[in-house]
């Protein structure tokens, strides 16, 4: 078999005259890297290893900070003239390279792969990019993005996600709100019969490595955090971080009269009354609650602007005055008022579990102290999850509201669980944190979507052994711990993923093998549309994958040998 053709990509032939001659252009070299250097899933240095954001706030293929798309070197195959095309089946365990298997001592043996055939249906959505609405909030190159949407609805991708910032939409004055770019999106999407998962961004980006577009908080809130800085998340040093709003003041009217929840919820709300049309033709099908830095239930206890790299167990961040007064409240009400406090030998941002007496095997985490303090701490988490979600069901009644966590899989082999501790996941070897969670969620209906699922605990181990990182681990005990509750589990990935590697983890983990009751996710989002994923083979190896989450052989074209 000399070359291979996807049938679903026939539709280039369709594209607009200016976008098929820019995507065929013999020789054109994108302005990003080729996917030759990031389409594994076992990537090396930093960039590679930072599980820490979500689809916010991690490095993005497509470049659109001047108002275009980057373009794929070559577009993808379309059948030729004068040639004869037959159809084949190709079903799991077959090779998509189209190579002729070589005989004798070269031959290389093939790796039997699991047959999803016929099994359950997992719905695929695709991630827009970051910078898809500018900050005018009007839609960036719409031709170029209907090009693109078609060919994923030609492979039977069921929709999109999309961020809805805060700092576009209420960008300059409280109440005031612009939702044009968002309108015109949705209004494509919808024409295209394809699905919505909108995410209530409440969060800045541009905060952490790879992040190729700045959306800062709305102009309105940072004025207010210029008087008063204690709006914002602070470490030991007193160090400020504008990625979000602290916690300590969702019950505080310090936004101009009003209090932080009642601020999220007069967006959501406004946002739900704007576009009644989408949410009655059943085109939003979802709608994910931003609740932390990078839209993840989390503190940010790792932030690259303060210093912090990987595998580094990040600081608590509890030391604005608002949340400092809780504590101290807290520790009022136990009868040790002494312990109003933070931990003052936690490290700092890369500091190691065993560098640390509070987090070394046998430290003050397991204290009388330290188990009051990661209570509180972890509560306040908690705490805030309860009182935007019980909102957000107010003004989402009737539509499906889902909740995202971080996948922090590093020192997940310690004792302390140090990086999920200073996160706000009161994790350690002898409790399971994440419990608490997910019947916090049930408590309000709201499926879980957790990161990661693609990592490899083998590959971890390889780059950073001194990390003592088990994203499999991770990812089987957050899994287990939503199931066990029966909440709807979805999850989509850390880091790029272009490869067999990388989506076989993924189907592992969607559809657990033998799983006695049968669980599945019920949704998996792709990160991220990108012309690095429109080229050939990416392209061919993701529509292979779509097919088995939706539990489907694979067929495609081919040249027949002579």
């Amino acid at each position: 078999m000399s070359s291979v053709t996807v049938p679903s990509l026939q539709l280039f032939q369709s594209l607009t005259p200016g976008t098929m001659a820019r995507l065929a252009a013999p020789g054109r070299s994108p302005s990003l890297p080729s996917s030759s250097g990031v389409n594994s899933t076992r990537h090396s240095g930093l960039t590679a290893k930072l599980n820490c954001c979500s689809r916010q706030c991690r490095a993005d293929s497509m470049n659109l900070t001047a108002g275009t798309w980057d373009r794929p070197r070559t577009g993808a195959p379309v059948r030729g003239t004068g040639e004869k095309i037959e159809d084949y089946l190709l079903c799991d365990g077959e090779d998509t390279d189209g190579s002729v298997d070589k005989e004798g001592d070269n031959a290389s043996p093939k790796v039997p792969e699991r047959d999803f055939t016929g099994t359950p249906y997992v719905p695929v959505y695709v991630m827009l990019p970051l910078g898809v609405i500018d900050m005018q909030c009007r839609l960036v190159d719409p031709d170029t993005l209907i090009d693109y949407l078609r060919i994923l609805k030609s492979v039977n991708v069921d929709g999109v996600m999309v961020d809805c910032w805060w700092g576009i939409v209420e960008a300059l004055s409280p109440q005031q709100y612009n939702w044009n770019g968002y309108r015109t999106l949705f209004q494509i999407v919808r024409d295209l019969k394809l699905k919505l998962q909108v995410v209530m961004s409440f969060h800045e980006c541009g905060a952490n490595i790879g992040d190729d577009v700045h959306i800062p908080l709305p102009e309105w809130v940072t004025e207010i955090g210029q008087k008063n800085p204690d709006i914002f998340f602070t470490d030991r040093e007193g160090r400020r971080n504008h990625e979000c709003l602290t916690w300590g003041i969702d019950k505080e009217r310090v936004l101009r009269g009003r209090t932080a929840v009642e601020v999220y919820f007069d967006y959501m709300r406004s946002f739900r009354v704007e576009f009644d049309e989408f949410f009655e033709a059943g085109v939003i099908s979802e709608i994910e609650i931003g609740l932390g830095p990078c839209g993840e239930l989390r503190l940010p206890s790792y932030p690259a602007k303060h210093g912090w790299r990987y595998p580094g167990i990040g600081e608590f961040q509890c030391y604005d005055k608002y949340l400092m007064k809780s504590l101290k409240r807290a520790a009022d009400v136990r009868g040790h008022t002494f312990w109003g406090k933070g931990p003052d030998n936690a490290g700092s941002y890369n500091s190691s579990p065993h560098e640390t007496g509070f987090f070394r095997d046998g430290g003050d985490y397991d204290s009388y102290y330290g188990r009051f303090f990661l209570k509180w701490y972890s509560q306040v988490l908690i705490d805030h999850a309860d009182r935007v979600l019980s909102l957000a069901n107010l003004a989402f009644e009737d539509t499906a509201i889902a909740a995202k966590l971080s996948g922090i899989h590093w020192w997940y082999k310690s004792a302390s669980h140090a990086a999920e501790l200073t996160a706000g996941f009161y994790n350690p070897c002898n409790r399971d944190g994440y419990a608490p969670i997910a019947l916090m969620l049930k408590k309000h209906e709201t499926a879980l979507n957790f990161t990661c699922v693609e990592l490899r605990t083998i590959n971890q181990n390889e780059d950073f052994p001194e990390a003592l990182a088990d994203p499999e681990g991770l990812v089987w005990q957050v899994l287990n711990s939503a199931w066990d509750v029966n909440i709807p589990v979805a999850s989509e990935n850390a880091l790029p993923s272009y490869d067999k590697e990388g989506y076989n983890k993924i189907l592992a983990n969607a559809k657990p093998w033998n799983d006695p009751d049968g669980r599945h996710l019920s949704a998996f989002t792709y990160l991220r549309l990108s012309s690095v994923l429109m080229e050939n083979h990416n392209f061919l190896e993701f529509e292979r994958f779509l097919k088995r989450m939706h539990g489907n052989c694979f067929s495609f074209p081919f040249k027949k040998l002579p």
